[in-house]
């Protein structure tokens, strides 16, 4: 088998500096120990995504309840999708293992898929599609890591706090993929000074009513929000909040490539809306 002086891995592709490759191998030896190492990470990327499925808080936050698992728990379709893709594609390199080495092709469960692809890493490495068993399982393991360990809280800073003597702030803690009926909105000087999403509205006009003294007439703070703080805030999906955003004309600004837009133009919509309900 011929094989090229140079690293074909994925960790040397995307790099300015390509490393060689192992002799007898198309990739060098960190490429090679980080491809093993990754199909080690699948294995735990499969069953953390399950647990989510499962109703398990993401990034391995476990919560005791009781009673077994709560009713209504949104289907996390990202997860799925990858625990789907990672049986298929540990399935399809242990394929062609088998059939090349002339091996009894192992059960299709990630576990025996993960260890019969363990003990021919070496082969692998060695083999003229080893390129692109290197891209196919590092792509895989990004995937997976995003579905597992979605960041988990994104603070948005909202205003001050309105509770009588409080000097604090209030920010939104915009959590991906999870539901927003909870206490959302807290304060950073008073954990007990916290309110559920629903209340923004009722709560964005006291912060514009609580300026200090000798502000009268002053405009208020302007307050820009991501369509992802949007839909929860105002428990709306977010094809709902595109739509309104064309369809009201919602002041818009971006930043870094992102859309953000005026809260007061989303509050008065989304009032007007309530009120015609």
């Amino acid at each position: 088998m011929t094989v090229t002086a140079l690293c074909h891995g994925e960790g040397c592709r995307g790099g300015h500096a390509r490393r060689r490759a192992s002799v007898g191998t198309r990739l060098c030896r960190p490429c090679r120990d980080h491809f093993a190492a990754g199909l080690a990470e699948l294995a735990h990327l499969y069953e953390e995504c399950g647990r989510i499925l499962g109703g398990g808080a993401p990034g391995s936050l476990r919560e005791r309840t009781t009673g077994g698992d709560l009713p209504g728990l949104p289907f996390n379709a990202a997860a799925a999708d990858v625990r789907t893709r990672i049986v298929s594609v540990l399935g399809s390199w242990s394929g062609l293992v088998a059939q090349q080495r002339g091996l009894a092709a192992p059960p299709r469960t990630v576990t025996a898929l993960t260890a019969f692809l363990l003990r021919h890493t070496d082969w692998l490495a060695a083999h003229s599609a080893a390129a692109e068993a290197s891209e196919e399982i590092a792509r895989l393991i990004r995937g997976g890591r995003r579905a597992a360990f979605p960041d988990r809280a994104r603070s948005v800073r909202l205003g001050a706090c309105p509770e009588p003597g409080c000097a604090g702030a209030l920010a939104f803690a915009a959590r991906a993929g999870e539901r927003a009926d909870g206490p959302a909105i807290v304060c950073d000087a008073d954990p007990a000074h916290r309110w559920s999403s629903d209340r923004w509205s009722e709560l964005s006009d006291c912060l514009d009513s609580a300026r200090p003294a000798g502000t009268a007439g002053a405009p208020a703070t302007e307050r820009w929000l991501a369509g992802a703080d949007i839909a929860q805030l105002w428990q709306v999906p977010m094809g709902t909040v595109y739509r309104l955003a064309s369809e009201e004309r919602w002041r818009r600004r971006n930043r870094a490539g992102r859309t953000y837009y005026n809260e007061s133009d989303v509050r008065s919509c989304f009032s007007r809306r309530a009120a015609r309900r």
